[in-house]
Parts: structure tokens; C-alpha cells; sequence
């Protein structure tokens, strides 16, 4: 059974390779709704973000996080199956930390950033590492699943 584009945008954003994810995502938005094209741009910006601090790009990591965070507060709690509320809490403290950073920290910072499994509790991983924040990551709703487990 072929994954569907976004489908596969999630999993690229997942297993951190916001590159691919990007151009996935660039692919998908193009023909977007306009209702949809925002949502899209906002986790591709993100994505774009991730990726420049992989490079140690700081200032093209801020910014583009501040953008995507922007995009995407118009969509909360949710959309198209994406809890962008726990999204934007780990963007918005990603984004806090980073300005907050001393720019001869920035190779250390994402480091650990970048060794942190993506298993786990969330908040144990990022104590663990001392950073207090964590990479994004995309999580799918499923309500079809939580109606049944109420049943």
C-alpha cells in the first residue's frame, strides 16, 4: 500500500531528515487549497528550521521557527491529524532557548540536541542532555483509535 505524500512529510520530519521533508512538503503545497497552503508552509519552515541548525545556522533557524510558528497558531489545537499544540510547545521552547544561546555554545547545544533518541519520555531525554527542550517532532492524532479505546 503506496504512503500518501504527507504521510511520508511526517515520517521524513520524524526520523530528522528535514531536507527530504522540505521537499516533500514543497511538493504537496503547491497544489494545496488555500486553506491548506499555510499549514504546509508553517511545518515546512520548520523543518527548514531544523535543518539550518544542523548546519549551526542560528539566525536561519530563529527565523524560520518564529515564521512557522506564526503559520501555524491559526490551525490549533490541531490540524489535518497533527497535534500542533504539543508542536508549537516544543517549537516555541526550542526557539526560546535559541535566542538565548551564545553563539560560542551553538556547536555544543546542537550536538546534544541532535544525539537525543527520539524513544522515550520526552522531558527525561531532555534533562538527561541538560537542554530542557528537545527536537520537534510531528505527532498524529488518531481519534479513531481514542473512540475506540473509550468504548
Amino acid at each position: 500500500m503506496p504512503v500518501d505524500s504527507f504521510t511520508k512529510a511526517v515520517e521524513e520530519f520524524n526520523q530528522r531528515k528535514f531536507y527530504e521533508c522540505h521537499d516533500s512538503l514543497e511538493a504537496i503545497w503547491v497544489d494545496s487549497p488555500e486553506v491548506d497552503k499555510r499549514f504546509y508552509q508553517g511545518i515546512l519552515q520548520i523543518a527548514v528550521a531544523c535543518h539550518h541548525l544542523s548546519n549551526l545556522n542560528l539566525r536561519g533557524a530563529i527565523i524560520l521557527l518564529g515564521e512557522g510558528i506564526q503559520r501555524l497558531r491559526d490551525y490549533l489545537p490541531e490540524y489535518r491529524q497533527i497535534d500542533l499544540s504539543l508542536l508549537l510547545d516544543d517549537v516555541f521552547l526550542l526557539l526560546s532557548k535559541l535566542q538565548q544561546l551564545e553563539s560560542n555554545n551553538l556547536s555544543s547545544f546542537v550536538e546534544k540536541l541532535f544525539a537525543q533518541t527520539s524513544k522515550g519520555d520526552r522531558s527525561e531525554q531532555s534533562n538527561s542532555q541538560g537542554l530542557e527542550c528537545q527536537l520537534p517532532k510531528l505527532i498524529v492524532v488518531n481519534h479513531q483509535s481514542a473512540m475506540q479505546d473509550h468504548n
